[in-house]
């Protein structure tokens, strides 16, 4: 089964970095690179969390039947760049652009928290790091509903592939996945914040992310 981690992260070659860079600032490219690998794990966390009960997950496969066919990664240049369109937006592409209701649906009370934590690992501030995630919110719903009309996922489908990437980042050792669900699951709990300030205290994110 498809890696939605994996295909975000094939989307986001050095061209699209950068884009991104620009868009919040011209912040600091290596922060960008691990704010977005940090926010995807984040978002992706949140979703598997909300999926994992019927009616989060049927509310979820009802929003990707409405607003999120993965059409927006046909022009993602685009979409970075100024939305990805000329004249006003259909009804359907304004809520599939809509990144800071998206967020609001995925993280909730905890966004906030969330945006504080991918600060801390990236280096990236607060505001910048918000700026973020609310411009890759559409393209993260937008590849689940490319991966939900590809492989004609039901509710069920689409609630097993959001677990089966969440657990095949945490096998692969990836500490930004592993950071995210326990910062989900303890409900923005601040003992998971301190643990962020260890590891960056470590350099151990730099290491993972700033050295290659």
């Amino acid at each position: 089964m498809a890696n939605l981690f994996d295909l975000l992260q094939g989307h986001m070659g050095d061209n699209v970095v950068d884009q991104l860079s620009n868009q919040i600032g011209g912040a600091d490219r290596a922060q960008t690179a691990t704010a977005a690998q940090s926010i995807v794990s984040t978002l992706l966390a949140g979703l598997a969390k909300n999926a994992s009960t019927p009616e989060g997950a049927a509310s979820l496969n009802n929003a990707l039947e409405r607003d999120h066919d993965g059409s927006l990664l046909d022009n993602l240049m685009g979409m970075l760049g100024g939305g990805g369109q000329a004249a006003a937006p259909a009804p359907e592409q304004s809520r599939a652009l809509n990144g800071a209701g998206i967020l609001n649906h995925i993280l909730g009370p905890n966004q906030s928290g969330a945006i504080d934590m991918i600060s801390k690992m990236s280096g990236l501030d607060s505001s910048k790091t918000g700026n973020l995630m609310t411009t890759l919110a559409p393209m993260v719903m937008s590849m689940l509903g490319q991966q939900k009309k590809q492989q004609g996922l039901d509710v069920a489908g689409i609630a097993g592939l959001l677990t089966n990437s969440v657990g095949q980042q945490k096998q692969a050792g990836n500490p930004l996945m592993d950071m995210a669900t326990r910062f989900l699951d303890k409900d923005g709990d601040g003992s998971v914040m301190d643990d962020v300030a260890g590891m960056v205290g470590k350099g151990l994110l730099s290491k993972l992310f700033g050295g290659k």
